[in-house]
């Protein structure tokens, strides 16, 4: 095994955790928008340009994994809730962005409504390994 073949263990995690009654075309949709927002904020998250064998350029990606996680619409505000009071950086996904169809809308529609009352169905967090876990606490990996 050579050193870019051993596992790393980082001291940070990228999670996601999806409302577990989400159809399957809106928690793929949900997962892509929550993390769509990372690397803006958090540069290090992300990796080196990718090429492949014939020198054509890829975009970088994430430089770790990111975990999926499902639980009950309780759970989300629960954890939203966490999540502010612990200052993580962190990306939301409300019910009424399925009904948007572009970011001015989809950003009018978050900032009408008090962050007690969002109605989540996604939630992003990003920190450290520890805090995150009990950010989440409560929450199953997505099956």
């Amino acid at each position: 095994m050579t050193d870019h073949d051993a596992p790393v263990r980082f001291d940070t995690k990228i999670a996601l955790l999806l409302r577990d009654d989400l159809e399957t075309w809106q928690r793929l949709n949900v997962t892509a928008f929550l993390v769509s927002g990372l690397g803006t904020q958090v540069p290090e998250v992300i990796g080196e340009p990718y090429a492949d064998a014939d020198d054509t350029p890829y975009l970088p990606m994430f430089r770790q994994p990111v975990l999926v996680f499902a639980g009950p619409k309780e759970l989300l505000t629960t954890a939203h809730g966490r999540a502010v009071s612990r200052g993580a950086v962190r990306a939301v996904f409300t019910s009424g962005l399925f009904a948007t169809g572009h970011d001015e809308a989809n950003r009018a529609a978050v900032r009408a409504v008090p962050g007690n009352d969002l109605d989540l169905v996604g939630l992003a967090v990003y920190g450290p390994r520890n805090a995150v876990d009990k950010i989440l606490k409560g929450a199953s990996m997505h099956p």
